[in-house]
């Protein structure tokens, strides 16, 4: 299958380049795949395509300050770094008798431990990556020194002098924004590019289905007996890395870490005994839920993924998946063709250029039924 394959024209005015003036406010696609149609409606008016009963499942990552900008020490110049995650110690962590070495080898799963909250290595990814070489060392802000110590494929682990978290990043970091806004960040941002519940900082890019959920929607969920539960999956180049590859098999993604609690696992096994269905609120929450289905049931845990969704995957926990609008070319463009099939997936993204949806992280949503 061909890269090309998952490409469109997309005008640029349609990329939204700020969020909408108030949270929740965004226009909603709903495609059902079982009779090919198209509805448009309102983000407000989701709860009404939900089934009573069902679980919605979100991902409670908050999005880390990770764009911080050193100056070389090699040529003066200004380098943009992305901080993806501190390094933890190689995980031999085991979860009951699962054994995972298979699916190990393809890149599906892998146990793994807690990231640390602090430490002297991190993984990034820079500009101008290709002048960027080991050894060579940046002043960041704060009087803190760091040297590129290896690069793995498309990232940099960073050295710095001393460990460093997130009070380090809160005080000289930057939203990350995605590079299709033309803009720098600003206070809005720090608000806007979060989801109303993330609870758990790590992502380097925001779970941004979840962007358009206010509380005010959330309780009207809950209201209409739906079940609302969160994982957690830290963001990171493994979502948003594009594909370069000329075929989509031979794209490798990177790893990116997540956690399912043993109560969330439960309570989703006992929907699917019982026929219930399961809502995916952004491709992070189904990746990681498709991520951890071993041998007929989801399975609970601290796991790291390389999983790639595209067509012929076969699914085992999501029923419905509420994402945004995708980049051409890409994974997750990939993942909802696989989900609802390429041509309706492509069906769908022309009607929504021509009814002027807003496209991206901080655009217009989708909801596959």
């Amino acid at each position: 299958m061909k890269t090309d394959d998952f490409n469109f024209d997309l005008p640029a005015h349609l990329i939204a380049q700020f969020p909408p003036e108030h949270r929740g406010e965004s226009r909603l696609m709903v495609l059902n795949r079982a009779m090919g149609t198209l509805t448009d409606s309102m983000v407000a008016d989701v709860v009404s395509f939900i089934e009573p009963g069902s679980i919605m499942v979100f991902n409670d990552s908050r999005v880390r300050k990770a764009r911080v900008y050193g100056v070389s020490e090699h040529t003066g110049a200004h380098v943009e770094f992305i901080f993806l995650a501190p390094i933890a110690p190689k995980s031999r962590a085991s979860i009951g008798e699962l054994s995972l070495a298979s699916t190990a080898e393809v890149g599906v799963v892998a146990p793994s431990e807690r990231i640390p909250p602090m430490s002297r290595f991190w993984r990034a990814v820079c500009s101008k990556s290709s002048r960027q070489k080991p050894h060579r060392s940046y002043s960041f802000p704060g009087e803190l020194r760091g040297t590129i110590v290896e690069e793995i494929r498309d990232e940099k682990i960073i050295e710095f002098e001393r460990p460093i978290g997130d009070d380090y990043f809160n005080s000289f970091g930057h939203v990350p924004l995605p590079p299709y806004i033309k803009r720098e960040d600003t206070g809005e941002d720090e608000q806007r590019y979060q989801t109303v519940y993330a609870a758990r900082t790590g992502s380097a890019a925001s779970p941004t289905a979840g962007l358009h959920f206010t509380p005010e929607i959330m309780g009207s969920l809950r209201a209409k007996g739906i079940d609302i539960e969160y994982i957690t999956l830290h963001v990171g180049l493994g979502t948003f890395l594009p594909v370069r590859t000329e075929n989509i098999e031979e794209h490798r993604m990177h790893e990116e870490w997540f956690e399912i609690a043993p109560e969330v696992a439960a309570k989703i096994n006992d929907a699917k005994d019982s026929g219930k269905k399961i809502y995916a609120v952004g491709t992070t929450s189904l990746r990681s839920l498709e991520s951890a289905w071993f041998e007929g049931a989801l399975r609970s845990g601290s796991f790291s993924t390389r999983i790639f969704i595209y067509p012929g995957f076969e699914f085992h926990v999501v029923d419905r998946l509420f994402t945004n609008f995708h980049t051409p070319k890409s994974t997750l463009l990939m993942l909802v063709s696989a989900f609802a099939g390429r041509e309706k997936i492509l069906e769908a993204y022309r009607h929504a250029i021509e009814k002027n949806y807003r496209f991206f992280s901080y655009g217009d949503a989708m909801l596959i039924e």
